[in-house]
Parts: structure tokens; sequence; C-alpha cells
């Protein structure tokens, strides 16, 4: 019979430095998502974290490799908001956005979790932000914890 062993990131922050990257285009939205991430973090007791503005969604690949191959941080939190409404624009920034902060945590090894919201409707995004879907930036940030704490463990063993 096999001895398979499980292993799983634990909810503890302490020790942890984060970088959260957050869109300003649909800041009612991200900084809602920015408000669930710090609450996040101090539920958690993250050791140290740092706050980054980017224009637009676009933007946040480029400041998170930048943040990822510092050295500082054990992961990078993505926060955005994409939302459709009538033009083809939402296709291109949702889906760049989402293979560049991809790009950045394979080519990095640290984890860029994609709390970038890609809706319909501004009421969709909002129920996402904090209403009744809970907050992304809130569960973004307890996945950069869990999968940092995992990525430590391999380091010690």
């Amino acid at each position: 019979m096999a001895n398979d062993t499980t292993y799983e990131g634990e909810l503890d922050g302490d020790g942890l430095s984060l970088a959260i990257v957050v869109s300003r285009f649909n800041d009612s939205i991200t900084g809602k998502l920015l408000t669930g991430a710090q609450e996040a973090v101090q539920r958690y007791g993250v050791g140290e974290h740092d706050v980054f503005w980017v224009p637009g969604s676009f933007e946040i690949p480029v400041v998170a490799k930048r943040l990822a191959g510092s050295g500082r941080y054990h992961a990078v939190i993505c926060l955005g908001a994409v939302i459709r409404h009538e033009t083809a624009h939402f296709e291109y920034v949702a889906g760049q956005a989402a293979e560049g902060i991809q790009r950045v945590a394979l080519d990095t090894g640290v984890p860029c979790l994609f709390g970038v919201l890609t809706c319909d409707t501004d009421e969709q995004a909002l129920d996402r932000a904090g209403g009744k879907h809970g907050n992304t930036g809130f569960e973004a940030v307890e996945a950069a914890i869990r999968v940092a704490n995992l990525l430590r463990m391999f380091k010690r063993g």
C-alpha cells in the first residue's frame, strides 16, 4: 500500500511579505477589492504588505513582474475590474491581463493571484467586491497566503 502525504499551505501570514497591485480604472469597484484584501491581510497576520496603483488592468502584469522579480515579496495579489459593457475592448484587456499575470507567476516562481474581476455588468462586479458573492480581494489574499506557505515548505525540506 502506498504511503501518500498531503501538503497544504496554512492560512498564517506571519513572516510573509505581500505586494498588492490595484487598477485605478473602475476604482469604485477596485477600491472595495483592496479593502477586502487589506481585511484579509489583517485577519491572517501578514507581516508586511505594500500597495501599488496602476492605471488599468492591462498594466498590472508589468508591475507584478517587477515586484515578483524583486525578491522582496512572497506573493503578488493583482486586483482589477474589467466590465464588458458594449465594446470588444473587454476581450482584449481581460485576456491579456489574465495571460500576463499567469506568465509572471510561471516565469518568476512567485505566486501572482488573479483578483481581476471579468464581469458583464457593474452589478456583477459589485457582487464580487464585497456584495452577495463575497470579496475577491479577500479571497485572493487567502489564496496568496496558502500558496506562499506551501512553497516555503518546499524550500525547507
